[in-house]
């Protein structure tokens, strides 16, 4: 079955040159890092959030879902929301030392 990619091309119509080949803009994946080559870094910021506190994990070099993953395991752990955007992970909250306590605990060794 052919896979439809309409929806990428929707500013295309046609095109009358022979050698015109579409492109996407799309970024390629990182290959996920051991998780003791990661060098994380966690930090609270209250800045542009409207007074709230947020705990932020930084530096996380890997594919999208692997830190979607992360991130859940967190926001599991602390018990709390957060989210995973502009590559990286906001903890709901000011869990700094339960953060690094977790991420040790799964193998990310190089964590501050």
């Amino acid at each position: 079955m052919k896979k439809n990619d309409w929806k990428e091309r929707l500013n295309i119509v046609y095109s009358t040159n022979p050698d015109f080949a579409y492109s996407t803009d799309e970024k390629e994946e990182n290959e996920t890092l051991p998780k003791q080559q990661q060098k994380l870094r966690v930090s609270i910021e209250k800045n542009h959030r409207g007074g709230k506190t947020v705990t932020l994990v930084k530096n996380f070099i890997g594919t999208e879902a692997d830190m979607k993953e992360l991130g859940k395991l967190l926001k599991t752990k602390c018990g709390v929301g957060g989210s995973v955007k502009d590559e990286e992970i906001l903890i709901q909250g000011e869990f700094k030392e339960k953060v690094i306590e977790i991420l040790k605990k799964e193998g990310y060794t190089q964590t501050k």
